[in-house]
């Protein structure tokens, strides 16, 4: 069960396993642009679910980068903040281990991911490995979507040593 602040949310969409492909999602980017993640060659990739405007989720995503430094995976965030919140928050990490990207225009990552809560639309917390086939390494959806997510999991998954 996923609660949010406590309370019991319902996530809309399927559910994604390990072992199972990651399916295609078109999402937009802090230029506007529509791109599709999973159209990245040659890379593990570390798929993290969180609002850059919330400091747990600021968190996650500086804890990513910074474990995420001088190795080849790569770290994609998907939420549901408006492009233009999410260059802002990226201006001031100045981080380039990051592909920071928006899910409020077409919901396509929260349709193929599982992780729209009904409740309030926004993305429960997530993260996900996948390998440069497309294939899921590793999947967490957090309980409490106010929780931080088992970093050591994902960043072992994803072959990373700390």
């Amino acid at each position: 069960m996923t609660t949010f602040a406590g309370a019991p949310v319902t996530l809309e969409g399927t559910r994604l396993k390990p072992g199972s492909i990651m399916p295609d999602f078109t999402v937009t980017d802090v230029n506007l642009a529509q791109i599709d993640p999973m159209k990245i060659e040659g890379t593990k990739i570390i798929l993290s679910v969180p609002s850059a405007d919330t400091p747990v989720c600021s968190a996650e995503l500086a804890k990513f980068m910074h474990a995420l430094e001088g190795t080849d995976v790569k770290l994609i965030s998907v939420s549901m903040d408006l492009p233009f919140a999410l260059k802002r928050w990226m201006d001031m990490e100045q981080n380039d281990n990051l592909i920071a990207t928006s899910d409020f225009k077409d919901r396509s990552f929260a349709k193929a991911a599982g992780v729209r809560m009904a409740e309030n639309g926004l993305l429960a917390r997530a993260v996900f490995v996948v390998n440069p086939a497309g294939e899921i390494l590793y999947d967490e959806y957090v309980d409490e979507v106010t929780q931080e997510p088992d970093y050591d999991k994902a960043l072992e998954a994803a072959g990373v040593k700390k």
